[in-house]
């Protein structure tokens, strides 16, 4: 029976050339290079952290229809990331080669999306945040919809805590469509709260004249999702809490988990 190395034991010695990995597709995305691709970024999942890979090697090509799988990763290496915009917050990146071999395999657990590997709550963000994506969730409040925008769709939106805090979030492209009619058929037309999970979005940061920066939470660059009352563990304690601290949701309630 093969070994295994989990993503969070990884680091940098240019001698292993043979890592060996057990992961989910977590995310796909394409790119492009002066006109050249597309190309495909993989974003990599176990049980402990997240990390990336390009999947311009033989081996790869195919995967790109299958997010959401696991596949067992055999002989590929190391290498730190640029000091960049990352779609994760590991300082590696795995680096595939024409020896890596990339095999689907069965699921190795139901938990959905792997969601939460760090929890960001909202008073702890900070624009310095910018160089890693955030997971967070929070109760959906002051929607507006620009689909028509001609820039392109666009919904608008703030989450809450329990706590009185609040940051806003941007959803665009596709995206936005899904948003506003997940939205929609979750609260029941606007009449029940519901709480949305954000994976893997962009803190942003807008200049002030006075005070500090402020931050919202945007979708833009390929690889953010959300769900609305995903059936997790930290978003039914979230929903405790809120039943238990928020006076809104006492009067309203709150729309439960799927």
């Amino acid at each position: 029976m093969a070994e295994y190395n989990k993503l969070s034991e990884v680091n940098y010695n240019p001698k292993i050339r043979s890592w060996h990995f057990r992961v989910q597709l977590h995310r796909i995305y394409p790119y492009v290079i002066t006109n050249h691709g597309p190309y495909y970024k993989y974003i990599l999942a176990d049980e402990d952290m997240e990390m990336t890979t390009d999947g311009d090697y033989p081996n790869f090509r195919g995967l790109e229809k299958e997010e959401g799988r696991w596949v067992e990763i055999f002989v590929v290496e190391v290498e730190r990331t640029y000091p960049c915009f990352q779609p994760t917050s590991s300082p590696f990146r795995l680096n595939a080669s024409h020896r890596t071999q990339v095999r689907i395999i069965e699921p190795l657990n139901s938990r959905l999306f792997l969601y939460f590997k760090s929890i960001h709550e909202i008073p702890r963000m900070h624009w310095c945040d910018l160089r890693y994506p955030i997971d967070t969730m929070g109760v959906v409040f002051n929607t507006e919809a620009y689909l028509d925008a001609p820039s392109g769709p666009r919904m608008e939106f703030y989450i809450r805590d329990n706590v009185n805090h609040q940051i806003k979030g941007v959803v665009t492209g596709d995206q936005a469509y899904a948003f506003w009619d997940g939205l929609d058929y979750m609260s029941g037309g606007g009449r029940r709260q519901v709480i949305v999970a954000l994976k893997m979005w962009r803190v942003w940061k807008f200049m002030c004249y006075f005070g500090p920066p402020e931050i919202w939470l945007e979708t833009e660059g390929g690889f953010a999702d959300f769900r609305f009352n995903p059936r997790l563990l930290e978003v039914e304690e979230f929903r405790q809490s809120l039943l238990n601290n928020d006076p809104y949701v006492q009067k309203y309630g709150v729309e439960g988990l799927v």
